[in-house]
């Protein structure tokens, strides 16, 4: 046994991670709806056109085309924020178990942690397979 005490117990990881995925679906549901508030508030009376398929607009696509037109108070930039927040959820998840595994000096976990942090990123940024 080891003299050195513990700054955070598992407990109080186990209660941060649960309070971040909590607030995280909490908020990016909140912002959402807001979203589709604004949306159908300014376009709510438009008749749907099913004819043609539209992709998402270019602004959409990117995280600063997004945050200007959140800026400007367009409703689909407002949701697509929603969205990104929701995504970035449990990606703070597994940076918070990083710095969690780093303060119990447990170096094992914090490299399986960036792997598992790698992939995830690796994956959503590479376009590949979708």
């Amino acid at each position: 046994m080891s003299s050195e005490k513990k700054i955070f117990k598992d407990a109080d990881v186990k209660l941060m991670i649960g309070s971040l995925l909590r607030w995280g679906v909490i908020v990016s549901m909140s912002v959402v709806f807001i979203g589709g508030l604004v949306y159908l508030y300014r376009h709510g009376h438009e008749k749907a056109s099913y004819h043609t398929f539209n992709g998402e607009p270019l602004f959409l696509r990117n995280i600063k085309g997004i945050l200007q037109n959140v800026a400007a108070g367009k409703g689909r930039a407002i949701i697509q924020t929603g969205i990104l927040l929701l995504i970035a959820t449990p990606i703070a998840r597994v940076l918070l178990s990083v710095f969690s595994f780093l303060l119990e000096k447990d170096y094992l976990y914090v490299v399986i942690t960036l792997i598992v942090l790698g992939i995830i990123l690796f994956s959503m940024l590479s376009g590949i397979g979708g």
